[in-house]
């Protein structure tokens, strides 16, 4: 007897992902926390249930139940007999969280220096930064800069200080959005990433960290008062 071959299917086809079955809540929770952290949805904005289910065409329930994953992750806060709104950075938690993003950085090039890992991915993000730049595509800029710091931080192969990581970007991104939108030099953020890629590369430590150190301090220079208000 012949013994059967299992069927495969054409390469090209195994490259078609599945159908994701995500939740309305999460979906809703995305759509939000993307407009606040590009600053779409402003500091101190209030969340109106009607009005958002308006916008996005839901129904107030999963709003509710997004909002509330927004709150759990920081960016919202209630206020007393006044409802939601996005929460407002303060002058403190600017100095802290740029401080502490330079710590996180500085730690995962250490590590990736230590293991040798290859870094292939990180070229990739840079690319879209440029392309990005190129065609002064704000988002898509954010997007591959982000992508490229979480590429970072996930070579380094830390779970603890990935969990963290991913706490303090809600905040980096939101005040690194802020701040490009005021200060519009896309071309120079892309410009900053390649040599970080190759000192890695070149197993160069000084090299590499100084210049991760110093590209986590981009944010020390920015006056936190310049983008704290009083609300």
């Amino acid at each position: 007897m012949t013994p059967t071959v299992p069927s495969r299917a054409p390469p090209h086809q195994n490259d078609i992902p599945p159908i994701e079955n995500v939740p309305l809540r999460i979906q809703v929770a995305d759509r939000l926390r993307k407009a606040i952290l590009s600053g779409k949805l402003p500091l101190g904005s209030s969340l109106v249930e009607a009005t958002l289910a308006d916008q996005l065409n839901v129904s107030r329930a999963p709003i509710r139940e997004a909002i509330q994953i927004l709150e759990n992750d920081g960016l919202v806060e209630t206020i007393a007999y006044k409802g939601k709104r996005v929460k407002p950075l303060t002058i403190r938690e600017v100095g802290e969280a740029y401080s502490l993003r330079e710590i996180y950085e500085v730690m995962a090039v250490k590590r990736i220096l230590e293991s040798r890992i290859p870094v292939d991915l990180l070229h990739q993000h840079c690319d879209q930064m440029t392309a990005a730049a190129k065609a002064d595509d704000f988002e898509a800029l954010t997007a591959a800069d982000e992508a490229f710091h979480h590429e970072l931080i996930r070579l380094a192969d830390h779970s603890l200080l990935m969990a963290s990581w991913k706490n303090l970007y809600l905040r980096i991104h939101q005040i690194m959005a802020i701040r490009n939108r005021e200060q519009r030099n896309l071309t120079q953020v892309a410009k900053n990433h390649p040599p970080i890629v190759h000192a890695l590369e070149a197993n160069d430590a000084n090299l590499a960290i100084e210049l991760i150190t110093d590209h986590t301090r981009i944010l020390a220079a920015l006056d936190p008062t310049s983008i704290v208000k009083e609300f």
